[in-house]
């Protein structure tokens, strides 16, 4: 490493702002939340000063203190400490601090300062403290703590200039180290109150806004019923607005697809590029606004500081289910993907709650799901409106997030029975301000959500697509043959054996075949499905069109109902298996979503079948 770069550690309370300003600094794209628990790896970034010097700088996960009791607490303590595997100590540790809540954040400081490094602190979120009539004397905060203090702004442009310039100078003399016994840390708080009373004056010590929300947001009746109001008008509005916008991109690709296969001569080519490519890849691409629009409701859910709020809500209902409060950030998170949902887990400090909410994880509706269901939705849920208002699609749609949330609390349930620790863990966790979404933080996360959706389109998903047109293409019929040619084909012959298997639960047999690249990617069961009809020329009306046509409504919810629960990609198994360390684990993760999935499909498909 060269001579001339500067290693910078960022360190902090959970939701004190620190990613926030590490993508001030480095122009990178984290994501940031207000709430604990957004950062739980080790970020790395670069930016280089006005001297030339090349600052990298680390992104670390939040913590209270260094007295370790999760995986993400302990992955900052051994880097800060410099006891990191194939990481050297960081040359200067920034300690970032909410300059609203200095009575909880110092303590830390005083623990970071003890480790005998270099450190700055950076009082973050000034300008809210002004706001709230918070007067803090910085040269004398400056003075009782021994290091330099620099006041930032992370959500503001320039916000971290006066931070710049001080680690750009000359890095500050280390405090010497001091022994980390019970002793010392019983003084912490002590000093705390001390250098609070000689340097904070605070009116009061929470803002007036957040108590006249939080005593509605909060309220044990009240607030369940505005956390269910919200959540469901936002699944309404998933599909007043987006699917609009999926039918457009679509029907733009059916259109573009009959005027390219119109200017190649008839043959394989022509058929992958219309059936595989525009049919298959198209059909899955169009469902991205819905995908985005979900997401720009969560994400600024999320900015507003309201949902630790909802977890709080949730504690006791989770707690009768085995669960915690702290379990509802990652179960949250794997509404996006149930993959950084499973690595959220690290800030739960109890290794049972940890790995019941691992395995309870891919329960919860990802993104991948929602091109399955807009499918189906669209194909046989009509569009009827409720009540005069609340549409039918989105009722279903909304009905289908709250079955996967039942499935897990069941999961849950059982897991609370069949285990020997019986204990409960009561939830400790800070409810931040309520804020204004920051567009650019809402864009970076709907950015971040598109980019995911495009990179797995054009990557997994455009493999196997093609794939699924190649085994459906050949091999071509024998001579004299009367049926379909894709009956002949490799997909015919594989889709027919399966169908032995999942005909009890009303699937035939393009359902079955394209069930095998869904685990690959569930988005892919679309692409499948649309390019076997559409090699099979039965989609010519389009996929929604041919499925109404070949499945009964016992079928299509009996699917629902299967990706509902059925078992999780590869790549959430690859997790659990890293997280835990436990192929055992993995076997019974994807043992019992598969039993759940065929035996809730075979239920609703009988008993739909007997109504319909």
């Amino acid at each position: 490493m060269s001579a001339s770069t500067l290693r910078i550690a960022l360190v902090g309370n959970p939701n004190c702002g620190k990613t926030a300003l590490f993508n001030l600094l480095t122009g990178g794209r984290q994501k940031v939340a207000n709430y604990a628990g957004v950062t739980v790896e080790r970020k790395e970034g670069r930016f280089t000063a006005p001297s030339g010097r090349v600052l990298q700088i680390l992104d670390l996960p939040g913590t209270y203190s260094f007295e370790a009791n999760s995986p993400d607490e302990q992955i900052t303590r051994d880097v800060c400490a410099g006891n990191y595997p194939g990481e050297a100590a960081p040359d200067l540790i920034i300690c970032v601090a909410d300059a609203t809540n200095l009575r909880l954040h110092l303590r830390f400081v005083l623990e970071v300062k003890r480790l005998g490094r270099p450190v700055v602190l950076a009082l973050n979120m000034m300008d809210t403290a002004r706001q709230r009539g918070i007067v803090i004397d910085v040269a004398e905060l400056q003075r009782r703590l021994g290091l330099p203090v620099v006041e930032t702004i992370a959500v503001r442009r320039g916000g971290a200039k006066a931070l710049i310039e001080r680690v750009d100078g000359e890095v500050p003399t280390a405090a010497p180290a001091q022994p980390d016994d019970a002793a010392s840390r019983a003084g912490l708080h002590a000093q705390v109150r001390e250098i609070l009373t000689a340097t904070v004056t605070m009116p009061r010590a929470t803002a007036a806004l957040d108590d006249a929300l939080d005593r509605w947001a909060l309220h044990p009746v009240f607030g369940l019923l505005i956390l269910a109001v919200v959540m469901f008008l936002v699944f309404q509005a998933v599909y007043a607005a987006g699917k609009p916008m999926s039918d457009l991109i679509g029907g733009g690709f059916g259109w573009l697809g009959e005027h390219v296969a119109a200017l190649m001569p008839a043959g394989p080519l022509q058929s992958l590029v219309t059936n595989g490519l525009f049919g298959g890849i198209g059909t899955v691409l169009g469902f991205l606004p819905v995908i985005l629009v979900l997401f720009l409701f969560i994400l600024t859910l999320e900015e507003s500081g309201y949902l630790p709020r909802a977890a709080f809500l949730l504690d006791r209902l989770m707690l009768s289910v085995g669960l915690t409060g702290r379990s509802f950030i990652p179960l949250l998170s794997s509404f996006a993907c149930a993959i950084p949902g499973i690595m959220g887990t690290r800030s739960i400090q109890d290794p049972r709650d940890r790995l019941a909410t691992i395995l309870i994880a891919p329960l919860m509706t990802c993104s991948a799901r929602l091109p399955v269901y807009a499918l189906l939705i669209g194909a046989f849920i009509p569009i009827r409106y409720v009540f005069g208002v609340f549409n039918l699609q989105g009722i279903v749609l909304f009905s289908l997030y709250l079955v996967g949330i039942l499935g897990a609390m069941a999961v849950g349930w059982v897991m609370k029975r069949i285990r020997r620790d019986k204990s409960e863990h009561a939830l400790l966790m800070e409810l931040p301000s309520y804020r204004m979404p920051k567009l650019r933080d809402v864009a970076i996360g709907l950015y971040e959500r598109g980019a995911i959706f495009l990179k797995r389109l054009t990557g997994v998903i455009l493999g196997l697509t093609v794939l699924m047109w190649f085994i459906s293409t050949f091999p071509s019929p024998p001579a004299g043959a009367t049926g379909p040619a894709i009956n002949y084909s490799f997909a015919g012959y594989i889709g027919r054996g399966l169908q032995y298997i999942f005909a009890p639960i009303g699937f035939n047999w393009q359902i079955s075949l394209a069930l095998i690249p869904a685990f690959a990617a569930r988005e892919t069961a679309v692409a499948a499905l649309a390019t076997v009809y559409l090699v099979g020329g039965e989609a010519s009306g389009g996929l929604g069109h041919a499925l109404a046509g070949q499945i009964s409504l016992a079928s299509a919810l009996s699917l629902l109902v299967w990706f509902a629960y059925a078992p999780q990609c590869m790549s959430t198994l690859a997790v659990i298996r890293r997280e835990t360390n436990s192929w055992r684990n993995v076997a019974i993760s994807f043992g019992y979503m598969f039993g759940m999935a065929y035996a809730a499909s075979f239920i609703v498909y009988q008993i739909a079948r007997m109504l319909t």
